[in-house]
């Protein structure tokens, strides 16, 4: 029987970054399906991206990004998911393409979504993981809610592909959550959009649907699946529970949406349960803290900042002293290794700054933490994600024509 481990052992190459058949590719690929190809810094040809990702041209479609549902994570409980089953199955026939894509590194909404947004990369838009550096206060802000971060629109600079789409007259429209519509995050990452606020979710579908007989496009945004992750793990009877609303949901969209339209379902990451006998704790280590000044990022991809005037011999031993720790249960890189990587993409100079001197990614079901910094329930949470395994950035792209 293959299980999480199968997968979260596995960590992707990491010039998959920007790839065609990525996140970063979605809405520029959609953008020449609606006849309006807009180009982004990292996708220069948006109809390549078209092709690459099997996109039909239509007049008129529906994106749906489901938090949290990691193309795995799906396959391991498709049972909970008819809807979604047989549009795999149909796609996969039709088009003899795989029904996933890769997200970002790392694997967390705050940068997956500025990917997805801008069809560009973390090393461009700034948005580096949960928590960063803010190169300004010396400080580590929280990218979420941007507690502590340089303002959203002084951050992420790179235009959105929604916001291209609309300065050329076609529709554009969001539908989601009132407490979103004005969020730090949507300002950042998905920002050009006419955002209609809708709180119940069998409304936004049915506005969704509705949206449809227009030309243009539509986003749908549902986040059941990664709380429910969070709150109890991706193998909980919550999690499936979940999984099922959101594929009720999906359903009414693809059966009363109007015909000819494209229905694309993606996700931001996946998500991995962790094991607390596994857990490592840098509070208890000196090994771990020696050298470190602030860690950021979150438990399954850390960055760690060295003192200010570290030397690059200094970092190179934190990196060391790391990996003579963690062993197999994660892979360690210097700032220089990760960028010679292609880890973020392509990486504006003012946001190098912001990247931590040395990057920690977990695998398996290991959480690196600090028992000092964080409370027992961030360092408890059933389920995460952020690292490089094939578990964590392997990610739906399911796409249906309605008939």
């Amino acid at each position: 029987m293959v299980t999480q481990e199968h997968f979260s052992d596995q960590f992707q190459p990491i010039r998959s970054q920007i790839s065609q058949r990525s996140l970063s590719a979605v809405l520029p690929a959609l953008s020449s399906a609606l006849g309006t190809p807009c180009p982004t810094a990292v996708h220069g040809d948006p109809h390549a991206c078209q092709t690459a990702l099997a996109m039909p041209s239509v007049r008129s479609a529906i994106v749906i990004v489901v938090d949290g549902l990691g193309f795995h994570n799906l396959q391991l409980r498709i049972g909970h998911a008819p809807h979604l089953r047989s549009m795999i199955a149909n796609q996969t026939q039709l088009s003899h393409h795989p029904a996933s894509i890769l997200t970002c590194y790392p694997s967390t909404t705050a940068a997956a979504l500025s990917v997805f947004g801008t069809g560009t990369c973390p090393g461009l838009t700034g948005m580096l993981g949960y928590t960063q550096l803010n190169p300004k206060t010396r400080k580590i802000s929280q990218m979420i809610q941007f507690r502590g971060a340089i303002p959203p629109t002084q951050l992420q600079r790179q235009p959105t592909v929604f916001e291209k789409l609309t300065q050329q007259s076609v529709r554009v429209t969001s539908i989601g959550l009132s407490e979103f519509a004005q969020s730090p995050l949507t300002a950042a990452a998905l920002r050009g959009t006419d955002y209609r606020n809708v709180d119940d979710p069998n409304e936004r579908v049915r506005l969704a649907a509705e949206l449809s007989s227009q030309p243009g496009l539509t986003y749908l945004y549902f986040r059941a699946v990664d709380k429910a992750g969070h709150h109890a793990g991706w193998e909980s009877d919550e999690w499936a529970t979940a999984l099922e609303q959101v594929d009720s949901l999906i359903g009414y969209v693809t059966l009363h949406s109007a015909p000819g339209t494209l229905i694309v379902i993606t996700a931001d990451h996946g998500m991995v349960d962790i094991d607390l006998n596994e857990q490592i704790d840098t509070a208890s280590n000196d090994a771990l803290s020696e050298g470190v000044w602030k860690i950021g990022g979150e438990p399954r991809a850390l960055m760690l900042y060295a003192h200010r005037g570290a030397t690059a011999e200094d970092v190179d031993q934190i990196a060391q002293r790391y990996r003579s720790v963690v062993h197999e249960r994660a892979h360690v890189l210097t700032k220089q290794e990760a960028l010679d990587a292609n880890l973020f993409g392509p990486v504006d100079q003012r946001v190098k700054p912001m990247i931590g001197d040395v990057i920690v990614m977990a695998c398996g079901r290991v959480t690196i933490v600090n028992s000092n910094a964080q409370t027992e329930g961030a360092r408890h949470m059933p389920g995460v994600h952020g690292s490089h395994t094939e578990m964590e950035r392997r990610i739906p792209l399911i796409m249906d024509v309605v008939d």
